[in-house]
């Protein structure tokens, strides 16, 4: 996820203001996360599932719902076709950092480093899908495979990634670069913002980490 915006990101027109869509793009997600959560927890609720069941809950819940209403066979249908559309979208743009890093430090032609990526990708779908059903009963670090890559990507990857970031920006950036991106100058502003980056981010999103893995 975090590789897609940045790619978006390095997409941008130099005009674009950078913390004005951050914020117009951190509210739309959580807009959407927060009104795709009251429409499907009322319905696992109701129905006694189990809320801990995660993203598949779309595939539990909805059904249900689609297949209480009027006409729900028909938008039940569209809906799923939109969602399959959604995921392919997002399926470009989360390869794509993989693709742009093949090619430039590679010097692979697009095509290749594409078919190469996905085909990568695909693989690791492949498991993902056999460990839920014929190899359920292999475990690795008592796990199946779709689990450990769930909290391998979700519990270390993800908040690991978000330091690096942090102490890249706060760090490794020079303070020039940042400024002229954020269009905020020598600001009280940036330098609340290069604080919090700096020192209150890594010890934040550490605290995270430690705490997925049950350190703390």
């Amino acid at each position: 996820g975090m590789g897609a915006i940045m790619i978006y990101g390095s997409y941008l027109p130099s005009s674009t203001s950078i913390p004005r869509t951050v914020v117009i793009i951190a509210f739309a997600d959580t807009a959407v996360a927060l009104l795709a959560g009251l429409a499907i927890f009322p319905l696992v609720f109701h129905y006694g599932l189990t809320p801990e069941g995660g993203p598949g809950l779309i595939f539990q819940t909805l059904p249900i719902a689609f297949g209480k209403m009027p006409g729900g066979n028909i938008f039940g249908v569209l809906f799923f076709v939109l969602l399959m559309f959604a995921g392919w979208t997002s399926a470009i743009s989360l390869l794509e950092p993989v693709v742009a890093w093949l090619v430039e430090n590679h010097g692979m032609k697009r095509v290749k480093a594409s078919v190469l990526a996905g085909g990568f990708a695909w693989l690791l779908g492949v498991f993902c899908l056999l460990s839920l059903n014929i190899w359920s009963e292999k475990k690795i670090f008592g796990l199946a495979f779709f689990d450990l890559l769930d909290y391998v990507t979700a519990n270390i990857m993800l908040p690991l990634g978000g330091i690096l970031i942090a102490i890249f920006a706060g760090w490794r950036l020079g303070q020039q670069t940042t400024q002229e991106e954020l269009g905020l100058g020598n600001s009280l502003l940036y330098r609340v913002w290069l604080f919090l980056v700096r020192y209150i981010t890594p010890v934040g999103v550490g605290l995270i980490l430690l705490n997925a893995l049950g350190l703390i």
